[in-house]
């Protein structure tokens, strides 16, 4: 079912040749992974899948949909990088091994973490950006997908989601997938501050006080001085928080 709702999904963008080799792809990742089983304890096909749906969303090539499917593969299983070549083309094995040197990544320090160098670093040794897109995608559904984890492990994950990958989703202008990190990042290393301004936000936000525009929310309220006029919603007033910690 999920993979025939992708697989309309693409049809409305995507030639019907590229949608088959998405499908397959599919079909040899599911291969791979079977009878591995991800900590919620659904099958672990169900992740990459998912990260091809955030693409798709995105209206992505069918690479970067094929890469997405296959982007644990080398990681996870004993398929290599050539078996990948030989049997999806070399751009799809080029953009799956990007992906894995990415996420053996390894930091010493928060410092290390913080470094812009790092961000740029990161951008440039990925000689095609789609490779920082289905890694950005990746991080989302496993952000989508912490609450199974120990805590300390939910913090470790959500601090270097804020710290690394909610800025490089900003300089690349994929404000949706920035904003929903920094939501799921804070809710995870803050549970109750962010329950509470989340709380206190409905609370602010009185009937009275609303405006809507194409199923937005916004406050209109006057902050700091005669004639300052700010619009901001929940996301906006996170986004400071944030900043204090």
């Amino acid at each position: 079912m999920a993979l025939r709702l992708l697989l309309d999904k693409l049809s409305y963008y995507l030639e019907e040749k590229e949608v088959r080799r998405v499908e397959r792809a599919y079909h040899f990742a599911e291969q791979c992974h079977e009878g591995q089983m991800r900590q919620s304890g659904d099958a672990y096909i169900s992740h990459p899948l998912a990260v091809a749906h955030i693409l798709a969303d995105m209206h992505m090539d069918h690479e970067s949909l094929m890469a997405a499917m296959l982007h644990d593969v080398i990681e996870d299983t004993g398929v290599t990088k050539g078996q990948i070549s030989r049997r999806f083309g070399r751009p799809v094995a080029d953009l799956v091994d990007g992906v894995s040197k990415l996420t053996g990544i390894e930091f010493q320090s928060r410092a290390e973490q913080q470094a812009e160098s790092f961000q740029k670093m990161t951008l440039a040794m990925s000689r095609d950006i789609r490779v920082v897109l289905v890694k950005l995608a990746d991080r989302l559904h496993n952000m989508r997908t912490l609450g199974v984890l120990a805590p300390a492990k939910r913090r470790r994950i959500a601090r270097e989601t804020l710290e690394i990958y909610a800025p490089i989703a900003q300089r690349l202008g994929i404000n949706d997938v920035r904003l929903e990190l920094e939501d799921l990042g804070f809710a995870a290393m803050y549970p109750l501050r962010h329950r509470r301004l989340r709380e206190a936000w409905i609370t602010m936000t009185a009937p009275s006080l609303l405006s809507l525009d194409s199923g937005d929310v916004c406050l209109h309220r006057r902050f700091g001085g005669p004639g300052i006029q700010v619009q901001q919603g929940f996301e906006s007033v996170l986004r400071h928080c944030l900043l204090c910690f």
